[in-house]
């Protein structure tokens, strides 16, 4: 099922209070496209790599939940939707976690808190240029990595999933796109690559 693992020595260190978390754990390695196990007496935190979180709904749809990435804390036990998975957008690295352990995790799983309530505040901004201007900018923060033109958004966004986070269609979020393109801020060097040109001005123009 697993990629590879590696000795708990090679764990970055976070904070003194992770000792008991660390002191007998190990980095599993996923690729691209798996499904990290959930269970109710496990919670994973992420050391690399980014994972996307799902729900499916009772008519079969199935629904993004977030985002996450390094330092993230994600898990079963942390949500009380049915059903729930965890999809790795590109190689993950992460530390399997007892609910024990977890406790030690208090800042982490508040920061997680925290992110899912900007989620919720960019999905309820009124209008869709200011909704998807802000994923945008909250994606680069969370993911980002400067290039040439810009900040570099380091995981793959199809418009159809960006319309579904952010309540529009997909025909609706290409139109924006082509739009957020025209005025230069953003550039699309490949299909599914976004780079944000300028925080400031796309900050600006999102209000």
């Amino acid at each position: 099922m697993f990629a590879s693992t590696r000795d708990k020595n090679l764990i970055f260190p976070y904070r003194k209070e992770h000792k008991d978390v660390y002191s007998r754990s190990l980095i599993i390695t996923f690729s691209k496209g798996q499904f990290i196990p959930q269970t109710a007496e496990k919670l994973w935190l992420l050391k690399k790599g980014a994972v996307k979180t799902l729900s499916g709904s009772e008519a079969g749809k199935t629904n993004i939940l977030g985002y996450w990435g390094e330092g993230d804390v994600i898990g079963s036990s942390l949500s009380k939707v049915n059903t729930y998975e965890a999809q790795c957008l590109n190689t993950v690295e992460a530390i399997s976690v007892s609910l024990e352990q977890g406790r030690f995790l208090f800042k982490e799983i508040s920061h997680c808190i925290q992110q899912t309530d900007e989620l919720l505040r960019i999905i309820r901004t009124e209008k869709m240029y200011s909704r998807l201007s802000s994923l945008l900018i909250w994606f680069a923060s969370k993911f980002g990595s400067q290039v040439l033109q810009g900040t570099l958004i380091n995981i793959r966004l199809t418009h159809q999933e960006l319309a579904e986070i952010i309540g529009a269609t997909r025909v609706t979020v290409t139109r924006l796109l082509n739009q957020l393109e025209q005025e230069e801020m953003i550039t699309r060097p490949r299909r599914f690559a976004i780079v944000i040109k300028n925080f400031g001005l796309l900050e600006s123009k999102r209000q």
